[in-house]
This record gives structure tokens, sequence and C-alpha cells, in this order.
């Protein structure tokens, strides 16, 4: 099963449609300069009004980028987040001081031809890996730390998706999340500004989204299984 995970949340109706769907995990963003950015207080609120409605709710992934390591840790501790991603330029020392799972971002430049950035890519790529960090591939913007929306060669992206388990972010929506599973095969896929409507997230979105990646998962499992079958 492909991991779904919608980043960027700010009130509780769109974030219990995304767990009615079957949403993997769900990121609240914390990165002082980013248009989705919370308060820890607005966070526990979000989540406190969810989690009355009975749900059980996945994974809390809270999103940060080159903030001071006590500030995350304090975050995480009064927020009660499960993970963290890093989207800045934090190492694995920064990353290990967390106490928590991690998903590190790794910036793709659109702009700059592949091989120039392939040794610095698959080094980050292995340092994390090695730690047991989650690998995210995005759409490297200048002054932005993730959900511009902008997608980057999923060539590329398919060709590191066979070399190590990676999610894929950077410009998915529900009208081309089926091809960018099908032809890159992620372990996961994250997406934010694409299941937004007016810069707001969108229940209907939220839900075409993962059905759509759901909807992918099933017939590669019934291909698989008839494959298997029609060996025997």
């Amino acid at each position: 099963m492909t991991h779904v995970k919608i980043c960027g949340f700010r009130s509780a109706e769109p974030l219990l449609a995304a767990v009615d769907a079957g949403v993997d995990a769900v990121g609240l963003v914390f990165v002082p300069s980013a248009r989705r950015c919370m308060t820890a207080d607005e966070a526990r609120a979000v989540l406190d009004e969810a989690r009355a409605s009975g749900r059980a709710l996945p994974p809390i992934v809270g999103l940060f980028a080159d903030q001071p390591v006590e500030e995350v840790r304090e975050t995480v501790a009064s927020v009660g987040l499960d993970a963290v991603q890093l989207c800045g330029s934090e190492g694995v020392e920064y990353a290990s001081q967390l106490g928590v799972p991690v998903y590190k971002v790794i910036s793709i430049d659109a702009e700059t031809p592949v091989s120039a950035q392939m040794p610095r890519i698959m080094v980050l790529q292995q340092r994390h890996a090695l730690a047991g960090h989650r690998i995210v591939l995005d759409t490297q913007v200048p002054g932005e730390y993730g959900g511009t929306g902008q997608q980057f060669d999923w060539d590329l992206a398919a060709d590191f998706a066979g070399a190590f388990e990676m999610s894929l972010a950077g410009g998915l929506a529900p009208e081309n999340v089926q091809e960018a599973v099908e032809r890159v095969r992620p372990w996961g896929v994250d997406v934010s500004s694409g299941v937004e409507t007016d810069g707001e997230k969108d229940p209907a979105r939220v839900r075409a989204f993962v059905e759509t990646v759901r909807g992918v998962d099933a017939r590669r499992k019934k291909g698989g299984l008839a494959r298997l079958l029609g060996r025997r």
C-alpha cells in the first residue's frame, strides 16, 4: 500500500475527511514563514476537536525548517506530535536529538541538471536512510519549504524510487496522482496545495486524492495476484 501523507491542515473538518478516507499520516506546519503555519495552541485546538469526534487519528507529523532543536522538541511535547518532517538543511545529528521518527525532505532543483545534483541527493539519502529516517523528495523553490505545488521530473523520481524507499512530493493533486504512483512507484506520496481550493483544504479533494491512490493500490494488488495464480 502506498503511504499517503497530507500536510498543511488548519482546521478539523478536512483533517477528519482525510482520516475517514484512510490517510496514513497528517502534517501540521510549524515553519514561521509558511502560509499554513500554526502555533502550538492552534494545533492543539484542531487536534482536540478532531479527537472529540471519536475517530482514531493517524500519526501526526509536525513540519519544521532550520528551527532551534529545543523549539522543535518543545512543540513535539506540547502538541503531542508523533513524528517530525524536516524541510530545511538539517543533518543527521540534528535529527537525532528530536526523540521521534523523522521524515527528511531532500529538495530537487528543477532548473539544475540532474547529473549535478545526483551526488548531493545520494549522499543525503544514504545518511538519513541509515539513520532510519523516511526520505521525501520535493521540488526546490527559493524561499519556500514545500507546499508550492510545483512538480519535478517524475522519470528522475522513478529512478530514485527504484534505488530506495522515498515519498514523492511536489505538484501532486487528485488529477495526476494516479499517473504519479503508476510511473514512479514511490513508497509514499505527500501533498498539500494540491488538495486545496482557494488556498484552503477542500474535504472533497482530500477524499478524491486518497481514494485515487487506494484505487491504484487495489489494481496493482489484483494484477499481482493474477500473475501469481497464472504461474501455478
